[in-house]
């Protein structure tokens, strides 16, 4: 018998023709690319001849499948591979790493401190810090000069932090409030279980607003109107701050798989403009209300920073934009609230599981300071173990454990090594700060090592010494934190306030749980939950606070 075959449809033969035709363009495109890349690659390790060294990579990916959170983790353990100093490549973008080598860090901030002061271009700086013109993403330049001179000048000088002393006072004092209550009862103060988290991300957060904005958005006197604006204002801060860092694959990708991250690029460009939205209605609001002012009694307001900003906005209006404004306000925003919040959170519980440490620091503060009044901002110096707990945690849990990225803007070398120009620079504060070769113990909680007479705590050690710092939170060189005096500020009050006011434990016989969550700010997984009672000092507080409101 003859085999019938099975009938050929024409359109289907014609539409597998085209699928086969679309295959073989793709896989030659790919093929041409991966040529070119290698061709790249091949010439630039020619001219540059002693590159760090590096993991084995992929093609157009490189290293792209090593970034696996937490990411300075995953740095420290490649740097117990492959030294204190290796290059990634990411995608098209070249990465050199600088793990647990200070001497590299310094040489960096030093003698490459101007070639090294550039910002990389994220998408999200591009959609969030106005394409980048933002004083913390802004390259090097007459530009970010500019903004440093004006935040040194107009925002964070002692003289304009000094002036917002009143709102810290006052926020913190409604926490201490807050804290009491549920451990208030007839018969004096009791233990109460209290849930931290929160209670200081809403500190952080009405200290901020309330200097750049002056409103509250948090407490039981926040109108409901002010509750919904608030709860956007968190939403936008905590989409920013997760989608921030330097593990994002759509920044490093090709042209030519852009198509890879668009839903990456969709999310932050919404952020950005849900942010802008935000900000400019602040600013619209300010400007409104002081035009009305000037209006009424021909003097104007510049009680807030965006008051004090139009007010130079007037005078150099093609400088000082709404743009440029937003801008600020924006860094102030996403720099100054999780960060201060999430350290007095690791401290607390840095405390609570070392309550030897805790009894030595409530003894300095009633011997300095004593139960008649609360610590204020000019007794911290006299607090110094204080400050040495504050030290200690920002080094075990530094708010930002990997620093910003920088950008070479010519080739250079760091310890030994060549770094072309373009090249980004990483580095691992967490990793330096946990080095045991730098530090007695350290992953242990020791502040005792920041005392003057401590070999790791004086000079070099414990940030006020001549020489480089090993304790490096706020970054090095002319691009670290211009605010890091209002972080230690509310930090220093906030934590000395707590132990001043308050007997604490743990809710039960286990240790706090001092896991890392993901997020550039290296958050707590678990929220910090403990037992609080009041201490004598709360009578006098109570009182104060409801005579005052």
């Amino acid at each position: 018998m003859l085999e019938v075959l099975p009938h050929t449809n024409p359109s289907h033969q014609k539409m597998d023709q085209q699928l086969l035709l679309l295959y073989t363009t793709l896989s030659f495109i790919t093929i041409i690319i991966i040529f070119f890349f290698f061709l790249f690659e091949t010439k630039k390790r020619r001219h540059f001849k002693n590159l760090p060294p590096s993991p084995p990579s992929y093609p157009i990916l490189g290293h792209l499948h090593l970034l696996k959170p937490p990411i300075h983790r995953t740095f420290r353990n490649l740097s117990q591979k492959y030294g204190s100093i290796f290059s990634l490549r990411l995608g098209t973008r070249r990465v050199v790493v600088v793990i647990t080598s200070p001497s590299a860090v310094e040489e960096c901030f030093t003698k490459n401190d101007v070639v090294l002061a550039n910002r990389p271009c994220y998408l999200l700086g591009k959609y969030l810090s106005y394409n980048n013109t933002t004083m913390t993403t802004s390259s090097y330049g007459d530009h970010w000069r500019n903004l440093r001179r004006i935040s040194a000048i107009e925002i964070f000088s002692s003289s304009r932090l000094n002036s917002f002393l009143g709102i810290r006072r006052d926020e913190i004092n409604r926490l201490l409030c807050e804290l009491a209550r549920p451990g208030c009862g007839r018969g004096g103060f009791v233990f109460a279980e209290v849930e931290m988290k929160s209670l200081l991300s809403s500190l952080t957060f009405n200290i901020i607003m309330r200097m750049v904005a002056g409103k509250r958005y948090f407490g039981d006197d926040v109108s409901d109107g002010d509750h919904a604006e608030s709860r956007r204002f968190r939403k936008i801060i905590e989409d920013s701050t997760a989608y921030a860092g330097a593990a994002n694959a759509a920044d490093y990708l090709p042209a030519a798989l852009s198509w890879f991250g668009k839903g990456y690029e969709k999310k932050v460009r919404s952020v950005g403009k849900n942010m802008d939205e935000f900000l400019q209605g602040l600013i619209s609001e300010h400007r409104t209300k002081k035009n009305k002012t000037m209006a009424e009694s021909s003097s104007s307001s510049s009680s807030t920073m965006i008051d004090h900003l139009l007010s130079l906005q007037e005078s150099q209006p093609d400088y000082y934009t709404d743009q440029i404004i937003k801008g600020f306000t924006q860094t102030i925003f996403t720099a100054g609230t999780d960060t201060s919040s999430v350290t007095v959170e690791w401290a607390m519980s840095n405390l609570l599981n070392h309550s030897h440490v805790l009894k030595k620091a409530r003894a300095e503060i009633d011997d300095q300071i004593g139960q008649q009044r609360l610590i204020e901002e000019s007794d911290l110096h006299k607090l110094p173990y204080l400050q040495s707990i504050i030290s200690e945690t920002l080094r075990l849990y530094p708010a930002a454990p990997m620093l910003l990225p920088h950008l070479s803007s010519a080739n250079c070398t760091i310890g030994g090594y060549d770094v072309p120009q373009d090249t980004i620079l990483l580095v691992n504060a967490w990793a330096i700060h946990r080095d045991p070769t730098l530090w007695d113990e350290a992953e242990s909680f020791k502040p005792e090592r920041f005392n003057k007479s401590s070999s790791e705590g004086g000079g070099d050690g414990d940030g006020d010494g001549g020489g480089f710092n090993k304790l490096m939170p706020f970054g090095l060189g002319r691009r670290a934190c211009p605010g890091s005096s209002l972080a230690q500020r509310v930090v220093g009050v906030t934590l000395g306030c707590l132990i001043q006011c308050f007997d604490w434990e743990r809710v039960d016989d286990e240790d706090i749980d001092m896991t890392e969550g993901k997020g550039v700010t290296m958050p707590k997984v678990v929220p910090l939950k403990a037992m609080c009672r009041a201490r004598p000092i709360m009578n006098s507080i109570f009182s104060e606070f409801a005579n005052d409101t």
